[in-house]
C-alpha cells in the first residue's frame, strides 16, 4: 500500500508542468494600441549567454534553442494581434537566453535576533543547508523607434542532463507564458 502511494506521488510529480515564473515591464508612455506589425531584430533573432561551466558553448546552445524560441514566437505573436512584417515593422523583437548557476544557503541562527549585550548571535553561524541551482532565463525585448518598449522575462530551474524533448517543452512554455503578458494591461 505504501509503495503504491509513493509510486503514485512520484508519477504525479513528474507529470506536473515545469515551474516557469514570468514577469514583464513596459514603457507607460508608449501607445501599444497603434502597434500592428513586428519583425525579428535585423542583427539577429537573439543571443545566448551561458555562465555555468567553462565548457559551455553558447553557439551550440543557440543552435538547439533558437529554432524552438523562433517557432514559439512566430506562433504566439499572431495570437496577440501582431502580423510579421518584412519592412518597417512597428516593433522589433530580440531574445536573450541566460543560463547560470545560483546558490541558496542557510546558516544556523540566521533568523534569530542578535543578543542585546553583544550584538551577535549566541553561537557561531554554521551552514546547515546549501543548494546549488542551475537557472535559466528567457528574455524577450520589443523595441520601437523610441527604444525598448516592452520586456518579458521567464525564469526556471533547469537540469544539465535534461532531455532535448523536455528542454523544448520548457522553452515553448516560457515563450507562451511571457507573451501572455503582451499587450500590457494598463
Amino acid at each position: 500500500m505504501v509503495f503504491t502511494l509513493a509510486a503514485g506521488i512520484a508519477v504525479a510529480v513528474q507529470a506536473l508542468p515545469a515551474a516557469v515564473k514570468t514577469r514583464s515591464d513596459f514603457d507607460k508612455m508608449f501607445d501599444f494600441r497603434q502597434v500592428r506589425t513586428w519583425a525579428w531584430h535585423p542583427d539577429g533573432a537573439g543571443q545566448v549567454i551561458a555562465s555555468r561551466t567553462q565548457n559551455d558553448d553558447p553557439e551550440a546552445i543557440k543552435a538547439l534553442a533558437e529554432p524552438i524560441i523562433v517557432s514559439g514566437v512566430d506562433t504566439e505573436m499572431p495570437r496577440r494581434g501582431l502580423t510579421r512584417s518584412a519592412s518597417a515593422p512597428d516593433l522589433q523583437l530580440r531574445y536573450y537566453l541566460l543560463l547560470s548557476i545560483g546558490q541558496s544557503a542557510q546558516t544556523v541562527g540566521q533568523f534569530l535576533p542578535s543578543t542585546v549585550q553583544w550584538g551577535i548571535p549566541p553561537f557561531a553561524p554554521a551552514t546547515s543547508s546549501l543548494e546549488i541551482v542551475e537557472r535559466g532565463s528567457l528574455v524577450l525585448d520589443l523595441s520601437a523607434k523610441s527604444g525598448l518598449v516592452w520586456r518579458g522575462i521567464a525564469e526556471a530551474k533547469i537540469e544539465m542532463g535534461l532531455e532535448q524533448d523536455k528542454r523544448r517543452k520548457l522553452l515553448e512554455e516560457a515563450v507562451r507564458e511571457i507573451l501572455k503578458r503582451y499587450p500590457p494591461k494598463r
